[in-house]
């Protein structure tokens, strides 16, 4: 057996003393030899070793030494990593088969450690550093639901929505899982969001005899401000600068308070396809057809101001059709692309003085439907770029920084399928708008798309891309619902509308964070 590195030991030792293990020196080496069957998931492979070690029954009441003899666990750990695992749930020991791929398990973990970092901080949240005389009402440490057995009275847990087992939904943390079935099938005292599966939420309520956690209220996280994880994180910009000076966030504060005539257009659902494919559906006709000259009349329009935009952003559906394997149009719409482009170079204004941004949408081409979405493909964008070289073409979602501002933009139909997913009705107790209570979501989820797997594919390494944390200064969905605009917790957020359907557009003052909804006579 190969002896293991001096890192693998130092990892091995500080993780099975956090647990209350001492490792002899055989075990060290079992471990090792079955961390090394596990390359790209080691952290995972661990977690559940160290859990089947917890079953094992202690001696003495003192720390436990573990030794290579302990192959059941090892063994335990190794099978329910690649396929099955059990997950305790009551204080009568009982227990659920559950299936925990390494991505499975990414999935629980990454969200709710994120947040519950997050959460650590809270004063309301946090463990006080010293003894103290607090209330009930004042203690609102959260416990694991591990730590559940035994405990009486009032608790606050935090954990995962899982399904765990079909149409059984659990609240899941790294120490076990609890069922919260029935209280999703009553009426209890929520916050403003859509609960849906793999959300993280807060519970406060007791352990009863059953083993069944009875929760009284629950919600989202709490949000952090912008500036206090700014400050947790000295500073280091997350587009790739590095740590940023003070002098140099000075200097950008001066250039941005200049750019007060800076003015970002922002349109959803640009169609360029023609209308001969739909010559049987007079509607889509219609829309199509209406769609560039529409869109000729707004270039018109800030072609002819004093000072044109400073940004145009595009994020669409560019063809009013799913561009998926029955699409037979490419060369077509790659035309309409090169006609977009000579639309835009028409208006030389438009053309020395504005970028423009296409971010594509869902029903887009690419390679797949999982999220985040690549770049339009060169061979559908390269005639409008001979027209307009400065044309950029991004992913989904897209972040944007101005100056000290960062914006984001996302185009993802969210409404309908946080709506269908929700397992819980939204209170109306603060509002009824549904796309306040999808902004209310993603915020404090810190997460674009929270959204299990099987609803909405998202390609794991890229998962970051879709993470809100820090919060945003904006946040731009383009949606099918109707335009909608307002702040929430000092985030402005706003729908662009959809443009082909009943000619909405958004324009966006960067240095005000005015939003002005706007739309053309019909």
């Amino acid at each position: 057996m190969a002896t293991p590195s001096a890192a693998t030991r130092k990892k091995l030792q500080r993780k099975f003393r956090l647990r209350g293990f001492t490792l002899k020196v055989d075990a060290l080496e079992e471990a090792a030899a079955f961390l090394a069957r596990f390359p790209d998931a080691e952290d995972d492979a661990l977690d559940l070793l160290l859990d089947e070690l917890d079953k094992e029954p202690r001696g003495g009441g003192g720390r436990c030494g573990v030794s290579g003899g302990h192959q059941r666990a090892l063994g335990a750990a190794g099978g329910g990593f690649v396929r099955r695992a059990t997950v305790p749930l009551r204080s009568n020991q009982e227990s659920i088969p559950a299936d925990y791929s390494s991505m499975e398990k990414l999935e629980i973990k990454q969200p709710y450690t994120g947040i519950g970092i997050r959460l650590a901080r809270d004063k309301y949240f946090s463990k006080p550093a010293f003894d103290t005389v607090m209330t009930e009402d004042d203690n609102c440490e959260i416990t694991s639901i591990q730590s559940l057995i035994g405990c009486s009275g009032r608790r606050w847990i935090m954990g995962v929505i899982s399904q765990l087992e079909e149409r059984q939904f659990y609240l899941e943390d790294l120490t076990g899982a609890n069922s919260i079935t029935s209280f999703l099938s009553t009426e209890h005292k929520i916050t403003s969001g859509f609960f849906v599966e793999n959300t993280v939420i807060l519970a406060e309520g007791e352990l009863l005899s059953n083993g069944i956690f009875q929760v009284n209220t629950c919600g989202f996280p709490p949000l952090e401000d912008r500036e206090a994880s700014l400050s947790m994180l000295m500073g280091l910009d997350f587009f790739g600068g590095g740590v940023i000076a003070a002098e140099e966030t000075v200097r950008l504060s001066t250039l941005e308070k200049k750019a007060m005539n800076d003015m970002f257009v922002i349109l959803s659902d640009v169609w360029l396809d023609s209308s001969e494919p739909f010559s049987r559906d007079v509607q889509m006709c219609y829309l199509v057809e209406k769609t560039m000259e529409k869109l000729g009349v707004v270039l018109d329009g800030y072609d002819s101001v004093e000072a044109v935009p400073s940004l145009f952003v595009l994020m669409d559906n560019f063809c009013s059709r799913p561009c998926n394997l029955a699409f037979n149009s490419f060369e077509e719409l790659r035309l309409q692309f090169g006609k977009l482009g000579e639309m835009i170079a028409a208006r030389s204004r438009l053309k020395e003085h504005s970028r423009f941004l296409f971010i594509p949408g869902p029903e887009d081409a690419g390679p797949s439907k999982a999220l985040p979405r690549c770049t339009l493909p060169k061979y559908l964008t390269e005639e409008l770029q001979k027209h307009i070289p400065n044309a950029i073409f991004v992913s989904n979602p897209c972040r944007v920084k101005f100056y000290t501002q960062e914006i984001v933009f996302f185009q993802q139909d969210l409404i309908y399928r946080m709506r269908w997913s929700c397992l819980i009705p939204p209170t109306t107790e603060e509002t009824s708008d549904p796309f306040e209570h999808l902004v209310a979501t993603i915020t404090h989820q810190s997460h674009l798309c929270p959204l299990p797997l099987t609803v909405q594919p998202i390609i794991w390494n890229y998962d970051h891309c879709l993470r809100l944390y820090p919060t945003p200064h904006t946040i731009v969905l383009g949606d099918k619902s109707e335009q909608k605009a307002f702040k929430y917790a000092g985030i402005t957020c706003f729908n662009p509308g959809s443009f082909a359907n009943d000619s909405s557009f958004a324009a966006y003052r960067p240095c005000t964070k005015e939003v002005e909804l706007s739309a053309l006579e019909s």
